[in-house]
């Protein structure tokens, strides 16, 4: 019969999320992970596997607890609105006094080599997922007239991850919250309107 843990698994989780934040996938070694989660590294691969199994751990409490404004944002009654709350959402993430600035996936995805194409690979997933999340709400919108007809709800969706990924890297090179705000503010200004 093994030891009991010694350590709160979700504690050493979010320590380690905070470590992948900042340094992204490959620039955060075994070594900084277990010295930021207090653990040993037979501790870290009993409880939470390999380094990818524990990013993807970590990516998983990332979305549940960063990027749970999208769901909202998708409920959001005019397709305007929609948009407000994605790229809004996605500057109040990215600037959050107590976690690294910037994006978790947008950094990570970006500093991956072809050593790490499963994590990259997971990450692009992702952000595809999203995007297409957007794409069918604004589908909608423009099927209740919501939209111009000749408004493609694919290339909104691809511009709003876009201003959002930008955003990210904004926010990790030091920009504020008062700084992303404004550049959403910008990007609305080309959002199209029925009329």
């Amino acid at each position: 019969m093994g030891r009991p843990r010694e350590f709160d698994t979700e504690e050493a989780l979010e320590k380690a999320l905070q470590v992948f934040w900042r340094q992204g996938y490959e620039g955060a070694s075994l070594s900084d992970l277990t010295d930021a989660m207090g653990i040993t590294r037979p501790s870290l691969y009993a409880t939470f596997g390999n380094k990818e199994d524990l990013f993807r751990k970590a990516l998983d409490r990332y979305d549940a607890e960063h990027m749970c404004f999208l769901d909202q944002a998708l409920k959001q009654p005019t397709a305007r609105l929609v948009a407000e709350r994605v790229l809004y959402g996605f500057a109040e993430a990215q600037t959050q006094p107590t976690y690294p600035p910037g994006c978790l996936e947008t950094g990570a995805a970006v500093a991956c080599s072809d050593e790490s194409a499963a994590v990259r690979e997971a990450l692009i997933t992702k952000r595809v997922a999203m995007e297409v999340r957007i794409r069918r709400r604004l589908d909608e919108a423009q099927a209740a007239g919501d939209l111009p007809k000749d408004a493609a709800p694919a290339d909104l969706a691809s511009y709003l991850m876009t201003v959002a990924q930008g955003m990210a890297v904004k926010a990790a090179g030091g920009d504020d919250r008062s700084c992303l705000c404004r550049v959403v503010k910008t990007a609305l200004m080309a959002w199209p309107t029925s009329q």
